[in-house]
């Protein structure tokens, strides 16, 4: 059998070839392989759920109890897109996630370099700051928050959400670690060939950082797409509603519960397709990025 071969090519592991000589490892193995089908099947049940009842119309979805739809008729989700305006949607949750994406980099990268490598006056007391802040839950600061954004005009705008994703602690915690684990030697011979702590931090620290790199982005795309108190709060009305608020608004719109279950799919379809893709280098890296060093 393929998981015979695939168990003797093991060269390390917590289960060999030799341990699956025993009776009692191979109905651990069994049973732990069988939890994991289930956990997997229970996860991916509602997504495929709601991909199957896309496929119907209101008639069918509230008469027909079974999953599988009668036809499998590509046009429902075309009208609907279209009829949705979607297309819309896509193109600022976009320009929102690849602002936030580029902002939680690089500011949060550029705090965690000075207090890792530059360590300036009092930085001590800044990181400090920085660690308090994570015991603060974000739900609290939104009002002020909110209030200051007005103040400063910056409502109905991307540039405020880009903003809040580069000051996030936990990622500059994330930085800080890695960025302590890189040798000095190397920063000290890149300063003897003339590199300012900028050219520093763009031209060693940055390329050497690419596996926390990847962790802090897959985080910041995630929590961007699928945000939406924030972007409600700004860009309600501005023409630039992002996926997730227009999920919210289709309440004030006459749309059937069909529409809005192919609404939520399409919603879910640009992170499905992103873990698909990057879905080993996003394992490796998280797991490089949560090791010093």
């Amino acid at each position: 059998m393929a998981w015979k071969n695939k168990m003797k090519s093991k060269k390390d592991g917590a289960i060999r070839d030799y341990d699956m000589r025993s009776p009692r490892v191979r109905v651990m193995y069994t049973l732990v392989i069988v939890l994991c089908f289930i956990i997997v099947l229970v996860c991916v049940f509602p997504a495929i759920w709601v991909l199957l009842a896309g496929f119907k119309d209101i008639k069918e979805f509230n008469r027909n109890a079974t999953i599988f739809p009668t036809s499998f008729d590509i046009e429902k989700l075309k009208k609907t897109w279209e009829l949705l305006k979607f297309a819309k949607y896509y193109r600022n949750s976009a320009i929102l996630v690849a602002g936030c994406t580029v902002c939680a980099v690089i500011f949060n990268g550029l705090l965690a370099y000075g207090f890792a490598v530059l360590r300036p006056k009092g930085y001590k007391i800044a990181y400090g700051l920085v660690m308090w802040s994570l015991m603060i839950p974000a739900t609290t600061s939104m009002v002020s928050l909110f209030r200051n954004i007005n103040l400063l005009g910056l409502n109905q705008s991307f540039l405020p959400l880009w903003l809040m994703y580069g000051a996030n602690a936990f990622w500059v915690v994330l930085f800080k670690e890695f960025f302590e684990g890189i040798p000095k030697d190397l920063l000290e011979a890149a300063k003897l060939d003339g590199c300012g702590p900028l050219q520093v931090f763009t031209k060693i620290m940055l390329p050497m950082s690419k596996s926390v790199i990847m962790v802090v982005a897959i985080f910041a795309v995630t929590a961007a797409w699928s945000d939406f108190l924030l972007p409600y709060l700004v860009l309600n009305g501005s023409g630039k509603e992002t996926v997730m608020v227009k999920l919210f608004t289709f309440k004030d719109t006459p749309t059937d519960a069909v529409s809005v279950l192919r609404a939520v799919l399409f919603s879910i379809i640009p992170p499905t397709i992103i873990f698909a893709i990057f879905q080993r280098q996003i394992t490796d890296s998280a797991a490089a990025g949560a090791v010093k060093g």
